[in-house]
């Protein structure tokens, strides 16, 4: 066999597979809302239905002629679809939603149908067939549901390439949303759930996103927290399992857990000595399953092909197929009648006038059908009425009681009777709309009541899993050797949980998020380690490698991808200062220069706005080259609070000669200009010679003013 060939025979039975596991297994189809292995379970029961019930052994047995996949797929299917509580009245143990427990053997427990799917989903007669998988039988192609048969059940399966998952809705709200998709107004559907509980439908987007599904929990006194209803998809078995694994990860601390759970939930949890009750509720919340999120994903079987869909676009399909099989029921109701009218009309024209009596000459049959539709014809061609061999044969099959019993009056009444129905009919058929809304309002006046919500719409208060997370664990930093973890002991010590993330700058521009682990090495200089936080602001200055000009920064650390390497200041920059201080003053002294008059300069962190990490920062001196640059608390005096100082000095010329020369003199003073050096040399000389008059004074008290000179009497 050639390659072609062989890959034309693999492409064309992998389609084949792919088409069959789709269409006949996992996805169901949206015209009946019904898997394959749903449709036959409930056709088995249609055929079986004698109004008693019957053994869930028998109906498997049933079906499969139809189904090919084996006893233990239908056995299932039927417990999962009886459970829901639409289609399928149970009796015997058909196992606990709640608790997760198993069906009775299928020979112990018993079912039928329930009168609501008597109402809605058969109709031989309207119902297209097609042989069953061995030819032996025939079986419905689609079942003509009345109701959105989907959106009721939900649904969940994978096939080759795709997946559907729809979540169950109420009875009422869904029928509720129909009727107003037939009087052309808005609605909008959200899940229900059979095990109840608390759902969030901020995100659900008409079932193209998903809910928060959580736990009904009741507080009893300040210890004692009670599980009354579960989140979708879970047990009670998995709650309490992951209720315990979350104590034992010290996520939570509880003193005990007791299940009580019987025909409805109660499991009751103690929470340990110093725990708050509130505190105990949201990490219960936050670490186990009394919390869950479920996604919606709407792929379906429509005309035949999958689609995607939402449940907008669902309803209005449904209530489409809805007002398509009124429309067939009316058509064969008015045909029924029709037939009903025209055969009494007949029997009364042949009985009320003795036409019998007319055959009674005729020798052969053929002369009696002669003669019978000879003496009908003045009749019918007065009123109009057409006249079948098929008539003719049904009239003179009459029997003698029917002919000496008739009575016209009764006969009359009956076809006046009927007439009403048709007139009735054919008004439904012209008010197609109106008389699916009065169907629906009728189903929900008898079913209604059966199915009200179990699930609470809410809005849930976010919880940081990260605030109410017990921070148990110690985290380390070792300056010396760059080591960080759980496992090293350092100069710096934190205290953590498994949800911490820290991040920590290098003084050649780079930083890194990472999360809490047992040990991690950091190669380089570590100006800054921490735990990360979204609203810390951090603030860099660098100079740029060629222009050696300054730029400031102020920024945070928002998104980010662990442990990746990220720049807060460009390649070859160099990082002159950095600080995690949310407010400070920065003092820097500039290059010294010809002619220059100020050599210093001041500014406030804060007159700098908060930008990304990604941001290229503000000239922090224009052009001027920075040679050191110091950072001082505003808290603090200027000579104890230097937080963070760096000498940029590239040459010996450019530090301050105040601060080499004259260790007593600030280093904060600005060189003077030369009119400052005249006038302060104007006023010393003033200065001095006042002195020397005050000194001549003390000496000389008695003395004249032509006393003389100071100095001049010293010999």
């Amino acid at each position: 066999m050639s390659e072609t060939s062989l890959r034309r025979l693999y492409n064309r039975n992998f389609l084949e597979y792919a088409s069959y596991v789709i269409k006949e297994r996992a996805i169901p189809d949206l015209t009946d809302g019904l898997k394959p292995v749903q449709r036959r379970i409930l056709w088995s029961l249609f055929q079986m239905d004698d109004g008693r019930f019957s053994k869930v052994a028998n109906v498997i047995g049933h079906c499969m002629q139809f189904h090919p996949h084996g006893d233990r797929s239908i056995g299932d299917a039927l417990v999962s679809l009886a459970n829901r509580g639409f289609f399928i009245e149970r009796q015997g143990n058909f196992g606990n939603i709640f608790t997760g427990d198993g069906a009775s053997a299928s020979r112990y427990i018993e079912c039928r149908l329930t009168d609501l799917a008597r109402d809605t989903l058969f109709n031989k007669r309207i119902t297209d067939f097609e042989p069953s998988y061995d030819g032996r039988n025939k079986e419905p192609v689609l079942l003509p549901a009345k109701l959105p048969v989907l959106l009721l059940l939900g649904a969940e399966g994978i096939a080759v390439g795709m997946s559907t998952k729809v979540l169950p809705h109420n009875f009422q709200e869904v029928l509720k949303a129909q009727i107003a998709c037939l009087k052309q107004e808005d609605f909008k559907l959200y899940p229900d759930f059979p095990q109840g509980g608390r759902i969030d439908v901020s995100d659900y987007d008409d079932g193209r996103g998903r809910i928060r599904n959580r736990a009904r929990i009741e507080k009893n006194g300040n210890k004692n927290l009670i599980i009354r209803e579960l989140p979708w998809g879970t047990t009670t078995e998995s709650v309490i399992n992951s209720i315990e694994l979350a104590s034992n990860k010290g996520k939570i601390k509880i003193s005990s857990i007791d299940d009580y759970t019987t025909d409805s939930v109660e499991i009751n949890v103690r929470l340990s000595r110093g725990v708050g009750i509130d505190e105990g509720l949201k990490r219960l919340f936050a670490h186990t399953d009394c919390e869950t999120v479920n996604s919606s994903n709407l792929v379906v079987i429509q005309d035949g092909a999958p689609v995607e869909t939402s449940i907008t676009e669902m309803v209005h399909y449904c209530t489409g197929r809805l007002i398509e099989i009124l429309k067939l029921e009316l058509r064969l109701e008015m045909s029924d009648y029709t037939g009903r009218l025209h055969w009494l009309t007949l029997e009364q024209i042949f009985i009320e006038n003795r036409l019998y009596k007319n055959i009674e000459e005729c020798t052969s049959w053929d002369n009696v059908r002669d003669t019978v539709l000879q003496s009908l014809k003045p009749f019918t061609d007065e009123i109009n009425l057409e006249v079948t061999e098929e008539d003719i044969d049904k009239l003179l099959s009459l029997k003698i009681r029917r002919i000496s019993r008739f009575d016209i009056d009764s006969h009359k009444e009956e076809m006046g009777v009927i007439r009403k129905k048709m007139k009735k009919a054919k008004s439904n058929l012209s008010n197609i709309v109106q008389y699916a809304i009065d169907y629906l309002e009728k189903l929900l006046e008898k079913y209604g009541k059966n199915y009200p919500r179990l699930t609470s719409i809410e809005d849930f208060s976010d919880i940081d899993v990260k605030e109410v997370a017990i921070r148990n664990l110690k985290a380390g930093f070792n300056s010396d050797t760059g080591l960080f973890g759980t496992s090293i002991k350092g100069d710096k010590t934190f205290s953590v949980s498994e949800y911490d993330r820290f991040v920590f700058f290098l003084d050649d521009g780079t930083y890194r998020v990472i999360p809490v682990q047992d040990k991690y090495f950091i190669d380089g200089n570590v100006l800054f380690c921490g735990v990360h936080d979204r609203e810390m602001v951090f603030t860099a200055v660098y100079q740029q490698q060629k222009t050696r000009i300054a730029f400031i920064k102020r920024f945070c650390i928002g998104s980010f991808i662990m442990d990746k390497e990220y720049r807060y200041a460009p390649q070859g920059g160099e990082v002159v200062f950095f600080t995690w201080e949310p407010e400070m003053k920065l003092d820097f002294w500039f290059q010294r220069t010809k002619r220059m008059r100020r050599r210093k300069d001041e500014c406030l962190l804060s007159d700098y706005r908060v930008t990304s990490e990604n941001a290229k920062g503000v000239q922090l001196c224009g052009k001027k080259i920075i040679s050191s640059i110091k950072g001082v608390s505003l808290d603090d005096d200027d000579d104890s609070a230097d937080l963070s100082e760096t000498d940029n000095t590239t040459d010996e010329a450019e530090v301050p000669n105040e601060q080499m020369e004259s260790p007593d003199e600030s280093p904060e003073t600005e060189p003077p200009s030369p009119e400052d050096i005249i006038k302060q040399a104007e006023e010393l000389r003033i200065q001095s010679a006042e002195t020397l008059k005050r000194v001549e004074k003390v000496i000389h008290p008695d003395d004249d003013e032509d006393a003389g000179d100071l100095f001049g009497n010293l010999d």
